[in-house]
């Protein structure tokens, strides 16, 4: 398996500053995005858990489309992810690389993994505070991103990083209007996947500046 890295300086979701922040949990709730957004089905699970989000992030995602053209619209892909699906998440991708590198010690396979399955001991997605999402026309039809939505690094070959020099100058473009607006309400992105944008987690925090995060893991009601 070719394994292609996070260039610097980008921050992953295994450092150890991001575990570092506390997490001042203000007791938001988990919404259903359905009649908001447009949603796709691709990781729609038997509980709908998938489409749901913290009302503050859902409140910034609408203020995001609106800022948008008006031929464009957000396709959301996947919000809420439960803890136990999140760590089954995680340690199926960490055996792949473990499998395909064995020499490496666990630190190092943890560090690989976490470019493409946040540790689920800080997973925004667990949080209801992450979003993975993309762009499509007035027809539906999706943008050209440079990859299809969670394409791994190594299917990619680096591609799904937010900033690659290896896409078209079209799909670079289309990445620039969805962080434009995403970055404009409030969300930051994760940049080893263009598609993955949060607020209020620890990595939210980190990187913003905020002395905690605003939402924890938790249980969808």
């Amino acid at each position: 398996m070719h394994i292609t890295l996070a260039p610097e300086p980008i921050v992953l979701m295994s450092d150890a500053r991001v575990a570092a922040i506390p997490v001042a949990e203000c007791g938001e709730p988990l919404v259903d995005v359905h009649g908001t957004l447009l949603v796709d089905d691709r990781r729609a699970d038997t509980t709908g858990s998938f489409a749901h989000l913290r009302r503050g992030v859902l409140d910034r995602l609408v203020h995001a489309q609106s800022l948008l053209p008006d031929e464009l619209r957000l396709l959301y892909v996947e919000g809420y992810r439960p803890p136990d699906l999140q760590r089954r998440y995680f340690e199926e991708y960490a055996h792949k690389l473990r499998t395909a590198n064995p020499a490496w010690p666990d630190d190092q396979v943890h560090q690989a993994a976490s470019r493409y399955v946040s540790p689920p001991e800080i997973a925004p997605h667990s949080a209801g505070a992450a979003v993975d999402l993309t762009l499509v026309d007035a027809d539906g039809t999706e943008l050209d991103m440079g990859t299809r939505v969670n394409a791994s690094p190594e299917e990619s070959d680096g591609a799904c990083y937010t900033d690659t020099a290896s896409i078209s100058p079209q799909a670079r473009a289309n990445r620039a209007l969805l962080a434009d607006a995403l970055s404009a309400a409030g969300l930051i992105n994760y940049r080893t996947e263009w598609w993955h944008w949060s607020y209020g987690d620890r990595y939210w925090a980190l990187m913003t500046g905020q002395p905690a995060a605003l939402y924890g893991p938790r249980a969808l009601q």
